[in-house]
Order: C-alpha cells, then sequence, then structure tokens
C-alpha cells in the first residue's frame, strides 16, 4: 500500500504542475517574480529581478533530492551519507550549468542543465566509492543503488525544472511552420505561444508571438515517466536495471529533442550536448559493469517516514534557499523601480 501511495504522489505533484504549468507559464507575466530595489539612481531604484526560473529550478532540484532521499532510507542508507553525496553532487553541478554553457555557447548569463547532468552522471559514481573510502565513518554505502535513486531522482527532477524553461522562454522548439508535416501534425492543437519581450525566445530569435514545438512540456512528461518507471524498479531491487534505463532514457531523449529545437546549441549540426548525452550513456553501460549490484531489501515506509525528520526539512530547505539565489537572480534583465506617498491616503 505504501509503494502505491507513493507512487500515485510522484505522479501527481508533476502532474498537476504540468497541467498548469503548460497553460500559464508562457505568458508574459509569469517570467518575473519580483524586482528587488538595490541602488538608487536619478531616475529611482535600479532592482534585481527574481526569476520563476529560479523558483522551479529550487523547486525541481529539492523534489528530485525529496525522492532520492526516500528511496535511499528505504535501503537504510545512513543519513549523513545521503546528505553528504548531495550536497557534493549539487556544489559540482549548479557551477557547471554555468560553465558548460560558457565553454560551448560562449556566453556567461546563461545556463544549462545538460552539462550539469553531464557533469554529475560522470563524477557521481566516483563521489560515492571516495565516501564509501572514508574510514573514520565508514560509510559502507551500496553505491549501485544510490546511483539508481539518483538517477530516479534525476529524472523527475529535470523534468519539473522544465517548467523553469516554459517561464523563462528558453531551451524553446521550432516555429510549428517550420518543421515536417508529420511534426506539424502531430502539434498542430498542442504547442507553446511565448508573450513578451524579456523571454529568450523574444529577445534572442524574435520567435515570441509564433506557434512552437512544446519541447519544454514533452521533455518534462517523458522524464517524469521515466522517473515513475525508474522507481517501480528501484523497489523491486533491480539497481542496475533501474540507473542503466534511467540515465540512458533521459540521454537518449536528449538527443532526439536536440533535432526539435530552436535555440543556440553551438554550431554543430550534431551539437556538444548531444554528444555528452552519448558519453553519459555510454559511462552508464560502463559503470553497470564495473560495479556490483547487491540485494538490498527495500522498505519504502521507512523512507516515507524518514522523510520528516527535523534534520531532513532544515536541509531540503537550505537546498532550496542555495538554488533559488544561485539561479533566480536575473542577470540578463533588469528594472527601475519608482516609489511615491499615496498622498489620498495620508
Amino acid at each position: 500500500m505504501a509503494e502505491i501511495l507513493f507512487l500515485a504522489v510522484l505522479a501527481a505533484i508533476p502532474g498537476l504542475m504540468f497541467l498548469w504549468g503548460f497553460r500559464v507559464l508562457p505568458r508574459e507575466g509569469w517570467q518575473i517574480m519580483a524586482a528587488v530595489p538595490v541602488r538608487k539612481t536619478e531616475n529611482g531604484w535600479q532592482g534585481v529581478n527574481l526569476l520563476w526560473y529560479g523558483f522551479f529550478i529550487a523547486t525541481s532540484v529539492v523534489f528530485g533530492m525529496a525522492v532520492v532521499y526516500v528511496l535511499l532510507r528505504s535501503i537504510k542508507v545512513p543519513v549523513l551519507s545521503i546528505m553528504t553525496a548531495s550536497a557534493s553532487v549539487i556544489a559540482l553541478c549548479l557551477p557547471a550549468a554555468a560553465i558548460v554553457a560558457r565553454i560551448i555557447e560562449g556566453k556567461k548569463h546563461t545556463f544549462t542543465v545538460g552539462g550539469a547532468s553531464f557533469i554529475g552522471i560522470i563524477l557521481a559514481p566516483w563521489i560515492f566509492l571516495a565516501i564509501n573510502s572514508f574510514e573514520p565513518i565508514k560509510f559502507n554505502v551500496p553505491v549501485m543503488a544510490v546511483l539508481a535513486a539518483m538517477s530516479v531522482g534525476y529524472a523527475f527532477g529535470e523534468g519539473m525544472g522544465r517548467l523553469a524553461c516554459i517561464s523563462f522562454g528558453c531551451c524553446y522548439g521550432k516555429p510549428i511552420k517550420e518543421c515536417s508535416a508529420p511534426v506539424r501534425k502531430l502539434f498542430s492543437r498542442f504547442h507553446f505561444v511565448f508573450h513578451g519581450v524579456t523571454k529568450k525566445i523574444a529577445y534572442s530569435q524574435g520567435l515570441d508571438g509564433q506557434q512552437v514545438v512544446p519541447v519544454q512540456a514533452v521533455t518534462a512528461i517523458i522524464l517524469s515517466i521515466t522517473g515513475i518507471t525508474g522507481t517501480i524498479i528501484f523497489l523491486s531491487g533491480a539497481f542496475a536495471l533501474s540507473f542503466v534505463l534511467t540515465v540512458c532514457t533521459t540521454q537518449i531523449w536528449r538527443i532526439l529533442s536536440e533535432f526539435l529545437r530552436a535555440d543556440f546549441r553551438g554550431h554543430q549540426r550534431f551539437s556538444a550536448y548531444q554528444a555528452m548525452a552519448v558519453i553519459a550513456a555510454a559511462s552508464t553501460f560502463a559503470v553497470s559493469l564495473f560495479l556490483k549490484s547487491h540485494p538490498v531489501p527495500v522498505d519504502i515506509s521507512a523512507g516515507l517516514v524518514s522523510l520528516w525528520s527535523p534534520g531532513a526539512i532544515i536541509f531540503f530547505q537550505a537546498a532550496w534557499l542555495a538554488s533559488f539565489l544561485y539561479t533566480g537572480r536575473s542577470s540578463v534583465t533588469s528594472s527601475r523601480i519608482h516609489f511615491h506617498v499615496m498622498k489620498d491616503r495620508v
């Protein structure tokens, strides 16, 4: 019963957010969340814009981490091991999202989930092996099970994180009118039309107001289904299969989805992000052959109960805040703020 409830929640939370987000987030009013005055000028105050992009990225990061936490606690991985591994991966992946985009696209003020996930997939096995070798504590973490849980959490996190892309108008698809006949027919009714001059799709290529392939939405749905499938396999104890299936599905879709995108992905026809996806999928097979998967009993009820501990709640709150502060402050938009007294109310 607990497993069914857990899976139902994993399907319901993203599902409800997608039903709302796909309809609302392409609108102009769902890019900038708030403007904070930071410096007085002759024309008022200059503001820093806080983005819904950061809100959804932070929420998706914490949602994915919560899934990982529950799965790993269900196989009795120590809390300190989980938090150490999660913090290590986040500390590597968040900066990588900016660094890889700068290297490939030549842009200082952008992020790439593809680059961040590539770094995480490549380095995660070695992080967990290093944690296992930490003699003073002797974590003895089942590495393959941890990799499986992390890959499931990644699928959920990136799937939900596509709401951030819809809000900001980035990672956008090709105009429907420029696609092949089968693609036009497929997305004739289900497509996105973005509005707002500060959306990336507008200032980058002037495609606001046009029907475009809803590649972010399709990605969100496919990756969330992948996460649910990986969770079911994880709960059955087949950790290696869960790991390989989840990572390979997400990376294969990354390769395919790039052909539906119109945003700049480098000058090559087969982009660097697609090449990284191929390497990530291949490394997953190699790791699954190198590491042994030991059978471990799974008790999802224990994992769900442990989620409500004060330490876990504080950790997730801190992770949400750190993610929001890193990704939620806009560096490509600005604002002017004016304050005045409403004299008729004095």
